[in-house]
């Protein structure tokens, strides 16, 4: 199955973002994709927290997300909004996954459940949970053939929540990210292959690249991994792009087939803390 990762430079406004995309998404599908997935954040980027939570709307009257639901429509392809920053139904914002099925539907949504709140070693700061409200639940769906389990960047340093969608099904595990330039330097492509390999799944892990117009600086690098850990499609830049793959959706099974650890793992008790 051809699928298509949109590595992006989102801007600070939803109108400037949909126009950023969309001719990706085009592209993807002219070029054979039926699952074309956006990066973190694929609405806007603003670090401004008060001018932010200002712009936010509902999922559903995003001006990119209807775009991308018209486009599903056009082009008769499933497509994953890696996440959208959306304003909640109690008020409060969200930062959001978002899989659009080939009519056009918001079939499943994830909410991204843990939150980024770190002080890196070059100065740089975050505290999502400032901003967003986090979910409470772990998403598998189904994208035609694709079995997927729903997560988004932070959310890769967890591999329990990897392990549990892996027991639920999943075999393809969607990581859109805004990863920082150092954390994806450093961590990207190993923690990629390592979800991959513990999981026995696919990884599709659509990026934001290069400096924003708010400022911020992201990795890109773009990459799917296949079950048995190899990197098979990878953008080797921080550019805007494309990333095509065609997957072997057998794969999942071989892979856990030849080294059973989801069947094998055993309950433990918990240690005693270190004195």
């Amino acid at each position: 199955m051809m699928v298509a990762l949109i590595q992006t430079r989102t801007p600070a406004t939803q109108a400037a973002a949909l126009e950023h995309v969309l001719p990706m998404v085009r592209e993807a599908a002219a070029a054979g994709a039926t699952f074309i997935a956006t990066p973190e954040g694929t609405n806007v980027l603003q670090k401004d927290r008060v001018t932010l939570l200002a712009m936010l709307v509902a999922l559903e009257d995003d001006v990119v997300v209807s775009g991308l639901r018209d486009a599903a429509k056009e082009l008769g392809a499933w497509i994953l909004v890696g996440s959208a920053l959306v304003k909640r139904e109690d008020g409060k914002a969200a930062n959001r996954s978002a899989l659009i099925s080939p009519d056009g539907a918001i079939v499943a949504t994830y909410d991204k459940l843990h939150m980024f709140d770190v002080d890196l070693p070059t100065g740089e700061t975050a505290r999502e949970s400032a901003t967003y409200e986090p979910g409470d639940r772990a998403v598998t769906a189904r994208a035609g053939q694709l079995k997927l389990g729903m997560t988004v960047c932070y959310d890769l340093r967890f591999p329990a929540l990897y392990r549990a969608l892996a027991l639920a099904g999943a075999e393809v595990m969607t990581i859109p990210a805004a990863f920082t330039r150092p954390t994806g330097e450093a961590h990207w492509e190993v923690l990629m292959r390592a979800r991959a390999i513990e999981t026995g799944a696919f990884v599709l892990a659509p990026a934001q690249g290069g400096r924003h117009e708010d400022g911020r600086g992201t990795w890109g690098h773009s990459m799917v991994v296949a079950p048995w850990g190899e990197v098979i499609a990878q953008l080797d830049h921080d550019e805007p792009g494309v990333l095509l793959a065609d997957l072997d959706l057998a794969a999942a099974a071989k892979a856990r087939a030849a080294i059973p650890n989801l069947a094998n793992a055993r309950p433990f008790a918990e240690p005693a803390p270190i004195a």
